[in-house]
């Protein structure tokens, strides 16, 4: 893993203009991603984990969506905010490669699954149509695929959803590129199969030093695979950290509501699953203060009024609450205080 950025996200904030008003599905998004390194972006649907991955890879239709103009993507030190439509071509599927959460829909199903694979490989020059066929079959074989020269010549709807999603993979990392965004990659399979597809990317990433943004809403799913995790409600990060600090050390309320609210082994028949009550903001109108706060058991009046500010607890390790200010309640909490910096 390179100390190096391959890709750093400052200030990122995505909008969409409805007829109701403006949707900010953003607001602020940094963050950094090295080469091999996984990064797992986790939070509850419609919080704008899958926008801003739509935002790196220039998915975004302007309008409807409006990328506000101090939002820097920068790749390798370049703003793919600024790119021409050539330069978009080039970069997605060869610099960056995207894993959609329904690979049914993705698919295209009038073309064979070898045929999709040879496409990213011919549209970026990387290949004649004879070397293309063949490495989509060495595709196929790696990401697991029996039979791969038969299957190839096979459609999508003759292939079960894991092993779609394996072709997805495949067709993502044909072109061996440096970023991959799984965005909900596991979502519609059963829990045998999503360990088989997150032991796939990670076998994959060590083999060809991928860094991965993987975009979920499970906490489960990025506990074996995570390196540093960012923890994302209502369109901003309320907590980032190492994947240990994130289980282990965790600050923020809504952290420790994530957490518990993961199915667990070890509950007896009649213990009921744990959900998170009250609902998301209006991010038409986003509150003034803490967007957790209407959900809190611990909120306070100034929760409510003014925006928390960053406590750093260790370097890569911070969160934005007020309960980590010095002139909070000295109240009893499941998750940790104290012992933060105010940035």
């Amino acid at each position: 893993m390179s100390d190096q950025p391959l890709l750093e996200v400052k200030d990122l904030k995505v909008s969409f203009h409805t007829y109701a008003g403006q949707v900010q599905a953003v607001r602020g998004l940094s963050f950094s991603l090295s080469a091999g390194e996984t990064l797992a972006v986790v939070g509850e649907s419609g919080c704008g984990k899958s926008v801003s991955a739509k935002a790196l890879m220039g998915l975004l239709s302007c309008p409807p969506c409006e990328i506000k103009p101090a939002s820097q993507i920068l790749y390798q030190g370049k703003n793919v905010l600024q790119f021409q439509e050539a330069e978009w071509s080039a970069f997605r599927g060869k610099e960056c490669s995207m894993i959609f959460q329904d690979a049914l829909a993705a698919l295209n199903p009038t073309l064979a699954v070898g045929r999709q694979i040879e496409e990213n490989l011919i549209v970026h020059h990387l290949a004649s149509r004879s070397a293309a066929r063949k490495k989509a079959v060495e595709m196929l074989a790696l990401v697991g695929i029996p039979q791969p020269e038969r299957r190839a010549r096979q459609y999508p709807h003759q292939f079960s959803g894991g092993m779609r999603q394996r072709v997805m993979i495949a067709i993502a990392l044909a072109c061996d590129p440096k970023i991959l965004i799984a965005d909900e990659p596991t979502t519609a399979l059963d829990v045998t199969i999503q360990a088989q597809i997150i032991d796939l990317i990670k076998a994959l990433q060590g083999k060809l030093n991928t860094a991965v943004l993987l975009i979920t809403h499970d906490l489960g799913v990025v506990a074996d695979i995570a390196h540093r995790i960012l923890v994302v409600y209502a369109g901003r990060i309320v907590e980032q950290g190492s994947r240990d600090e994130i289980f282990y050390s965790h600050r923020h309320p809504y952290t420790w509501s994530l957490l518990r609210s993961v199915p667990r082994l070890d509950l007896t028949q009649k213990e009921e699953l744990v959900s998170i009550e009250g609902t998301p903001p209006d991010l038409i109108d986003p509150p003034a203060g803490c967007p957790f706060a209407g959900r809190c058991r611990w909120c306070m009046e100034i929760c409510r009024e003014e925006e928390p500010p960053e406590v750093q607890f260790s370097p890569g390790h911070s969160c934005r609450c007020w309960l980590h200010h010095p002139d909070a309640p000295d109240w009893q909490t499941p998750f940790q205080r104290g012992d933060g910096v105010l940035c």
